[in-house]
């Protein structure tokens, strides 16, 4: 019976600590790790893309992560990942945040916490110049995406007979464009943009002044880890009163960029 006791009272202790572990503050735990791992694209102009000549992934998200990391003192650990991948991998704790164009809905609030704003765009169209001049002119058609984001939950609303077409990114969306496989890509104006900017024949292509919704960026954060939010949201403000936020979104989407945005915004909101 002791012994049963004694077996018993060990288990609980035992249970108990792998709950306290399980319920370590994230913080303490990229602070004790001594790096942030941020889930970030590879393969989207301007946020998060491979440079040709150090190989390394770079962009505005990546540039925005890593000004968090340095305000916590730790190295920065990048790992891709694609609009599909980036939440799955954030719940099941790969990676402490997402830096990937990632647009704040409620639905997804539903299932992670979002920092404040950083970036704000909305959803446009890359066409073939000439062949839009409404929105119903897309319908029916075949447009191109990206899987798992919220371009193709949009375009489906505003083009109820269009055929929505899912591709890993938006490099191979174009190229499907490019094919002639879809008539029309989708995603936030901004992404848009600086695809279009790499394109080796955009001269033969536009972006119509056609918008069906806004998007909000925000950086995304496992669901209850109150201490990161907090901290990410109060560096994120320090960043735009310092000017840090501005340096980044000029030296990216800025009238010097390699491809300047006509609208876009880095203004940090706690709202949209």
């Amino acid at each position: 019976m002791k012994r049963f006791v004694v077996m018993f009272v060990a288990f609980v202790f035992v249970a108990g600590l792998c709950g306290t572990l399980l319920a370590q503050d994230r913080l303490d735990t990229i602070k004790k790790r001594g790096a942030l791992i941020a889930g970030v694209k590879d393969s989207t102009p301007g946020f998060g893309f491979v440079d040709e000549k150090t190989r390394e992934i770079v962009g505005y998200d990546v540039d925005f992560v890593r000004a968090i990391a340095n305000k916590l003192g730790v190295k920065l650990q990048l790992k891709p990942v694609t609009s599909a991948s980036r939440m799955p991998q954030l719940v099941e704790g790969n990676i402490d945040i997402i830096a990937a164009t990632m647009t704040k809905t409620a639905e997804r609030a539903k299932q992670i916490d979002f920092s404040y704003t950083y970036f704000f765009t909305g959803q446009k169209f890359i066409v073939k110049k000439g062949t839009v001049k409404s929105l119903a002119d897309l319908d029916g058609k075949r447009i191109g995406t990206a899987k798992g984001s919220t371009s193709e939950q949009n375009a489906a609303k505003a083009l109820p007979k269009a055929t929505i077409l899912s591709f890993d990114d938006y490099p191979q969306a174009l190229l499907a464009l490019q094919q002639g496989k879809v008539f029309a890509v989708t995603t936030d104006e901004s992404i848009l943009a600086n695809l279009l900017g790499k394109a080796p024949n955009k001269e033969q292509y536009e972006i119509p002044d056609i918008q069906i919704s806004d998007e909000p960026y925000g950086l995304g954060i496992k669901k209850g880890e109150k201490g990161l939010v907090d901290f990410v949201n109060k560096t994120l403000l320090e960043m735009e009163k310092s000017g840090e936020a501005k340096k980044i979104f000029d030296k990216w989407f800025g009238p010097k960029s390699p491809t300047p945005l006509q609208r876009g915004s880095f203004k940090i909101t706690a709202g949209k």
